[in-house]
């Protein structure tokens, strides 16, 4: 089998994550003509091209080869890195930019629990990157070979992987107290009484429902379950930040379905208020990661693994 140059697999590398020639050549800190050059040699060397020159530019089924081979490189030097340190650890210099050890986590799951699980590490120097995406398709980025380790909802262990239940993120309604008392109050009964300002079967499409993004489908199922509905349309506001539709509940926007870990306290201080008292939406979470020998990798498990413990609920399936 043929070696390839390391510095070629770190420019494929530069160009997939950065998002096009220029900017891998900055990261890299060469021209943009050494990066073509390098892409050119060691398409040549493969056979094959390696990179579909479009808008976004994206690796091919071998580019995607090469790419996870590449942080598979970087996992090696990392690790390495960690065992020089214990036995030397005024030898070893900080980690290089390109030596990033990238893994994909949902934006719930990093604006509650996982930030403090991966601290320590960080503290200790080791080149992270956090890919957000929704946790429906974060898997995607480990099948793709262009992150090491995934939290996702997907419980089948992708080829190649290792999987462990993390536990469930539990998911309510919750609306500021003015918007539920002047768009969710209940009709005046006979003795002129107005209801709980509840989110029902009858009114969750008058209001507008604040969601992540147009992947975001915790919403629509959380309304469907708790009304038990097969179809569900919300009339929905997209705020691209876990903290940013929070925010937005507050500044009175509409309703959300957010991470009771983010609500709880907002709900005790009395500016929030949970709209659907009788429902709470559980999400199974998993981490999927390489199936190979690394401290580095066991450490991140572990690591992911205890702080979830402590801040999820137990997981109902194995």
């Amino acid at each position: 089998m043929s070696t390839f140059d390391p510095d070629a697999l770190e420019c494929l590398a530069a160009i997939v994550e950065e998002g096009g020639f220029e900017r891998a050549a900055q990261r890299l800190s060469i021209t943009q003509s050494a990066v073509s050059q390098r892409l050119r040699a060691l398409e040549s060397q493969v056979g094959t091209v390696l990179i579909v020159r479009s808008r976004p530019l994206k690796p091919t089924s071998a580019g995607q080869l090469l790419l996870k081979h590449t942080k598979m490189l970087r996992l090696l030097r990392a690790d390495l890195e960690r065992d020089l340190k214990e036995l030397a650890p005024s030898s070893m210099g900080g980690a290089r930019e390109e030596e990033r050890i990238s893994i994909a986590i949902n934006a719930d799951s990093i604006a509650t629990w996982a930030l403090p699980a991966l601290t320590e590490m960080a503290q200790q120097g080791l080149p992270m990157e956090i890919i957000h995406d929704d946790q429906n398709f974060t898997h995607e980025w480990l099948r793709e070979g262009q992150v090491l380790g995934c939290v996702t909802t997907v419980r089948q262990a992708l080829r190649g992987c290792r999987v462990e239940p993390l536990g469930a993120m539990q998911y309510i309604a919750v609306a500021t107290p003015e918007f539920a008392r002047l768009r969710l109050a209940a009709p005046l009964d006979a003795t002129g009484q107005a209801g709980a300002a509840r989110l029902t079967q009858h009114n969750f499409r008058d209001v507008p429902f604040i969601a992540f993004n147009r992947k975001d489908e915790i919403p629509g199922e959380f309304v469907g379950k708790a009304f038990g509905l097969k179809r569900v349309t919300l009339n929905q506001l997209f705020v691209p930040s876990s903290q940013g539709m929070v925010g937005a509940v507050l500044a009175g926007w509409g309703v959300s379905v957010v991470p009771r870990l983010m609500a709880d306290a907002l709900i005790e201080q009395g500016q929030l208020v949970n709209v659907a008292p009788a429902y709470t939406l559980p999400v199974q979470l998993y981490w999927h990661c390489w199936n190979l020998a690394s401290d580095v990798l066991d450490a991140l498990s572990a690591a992911l693994r205890q702080s979830a413990a402590t801040s999820l609920v137990a997981s109902s399936v194995a």
